[in-house]
């Protein structure tokens, strides 16, 4: 198991290319679910010098909830179709939101949240959890984030549940 992640890559694009197979070296022999997700957590914050906020919302029942994650103290519960987080795990798409301001019904956990990512994870249809990305940057996130936060999640949707 690696200790700790690098990056040498300048792009988004380069970054997420060293950090999926970095990740998957974290969590390769953990059995333990909170213990990956937050070791992914940490390394998604270090590769996005961007983002103020990486975590985890895990799916119970109708709503999400916190889960490991990296930065200021967050909202506990969202219900599934509120806020961005919500959104994403409704729709069981990634939402990208270049001014959280401007998105109906954003859940401001932290005031200084400027734009937003969420990617599901999703495995036989159902949704699992959320990774949520903030950053006080507006636009901070797009097709880069999107396609390299998959590689991200779809690594994290083969773990033990």
């Amino acid at each position: 198991m690696a200790d700790s992640v690098a990056f040498a890559g300048e792009s988004k694009a380069a970054r997420y290319a060293e950090l999926v197979p970095q990740i998957a070296s974290l969590v390769d022999g953990e059995p333990d679910l909170i213990a990956n997700l937050a070791n992914v957590a940490a390394a998604v914050r270090q590769c996005l010098p961007i983002a103020s906020w990486v975590g985890w919302y895990v799916r119970r029942g109708d709503e999400l909830v916190l889960g490991p994650f990296q930065g200021n103290v967050a909202c506990v519960r969202i219900k599934l179709g509120r806020g961005v987080c919500g959104t994403a795990a409704a729709e069981r798409r990634t939402v990208i939101v270049d001014d959280v301001e401007q998105f109906p019904g954003h859940i401001a956990c932290d005031a200084g949240s400027r734009s937003e990512i969420v990617v599901p994870v999703v495995r036989g249809g159902e949704v699992l959890a959320v990774l949520d990305v903030d950053s006080y940057e507006l636009a901070a996130f797009d097709g880069d984030d999107a396609a390299g936060l998959a590689r991200v999640v779809e690594v994290v949707s083969a773990l033990a549940w």
